[in-house]
């Protein structure tokens, strides 16, 4: 095993690239935790990393926003934020990124 296979082995022992402890992208985060609202929304047309991408900048600019999260294979979009979204704000950004909000999941 040569140094730079040890190193990848290691990093991959503890859990993220990111961090020795954990993931920077864990929904456990403080931001997340300080009375956060996590709602999962169902999206129609998702076929891609693409689409997700789209999806996740439209929705990360609606204000209280922490974290957006879309899975093309599942259809399923979760969303952080400071307080309850309004479903039609959240529809909106969905479709000016060129998708349909189905409702929550």
């Amino acid at each position: 095993m040569t140094a730079e296979t040890e190193t990848t082995t290691e990093a991959t022992a503890t859990g993220s690239c990111c961090s020795p402890t954990g993931s920077c992208h864990d929904s456990s985060s403080s931001e997340a935790e300080a009375g956060a609202v996590t709602t999962v929304y169902r999206v129609t047309g998702m076929t891609c990393g693409h689409c997700e991408g789209a999806i996740a900048a439209e929705v990360s600019e609606i204000p209280g926003v922490a974290s957006v999260q879309a899975v093309s294979a599942t259809g399923l979009v979760t969303v952080v934020s400071k307080a309850p979204l309004d479903e039609e704000a959240v529809r909106a950004a969905v479709d000016e990124a060129g998708y349909e909000l189905a409702g929550q999941a």
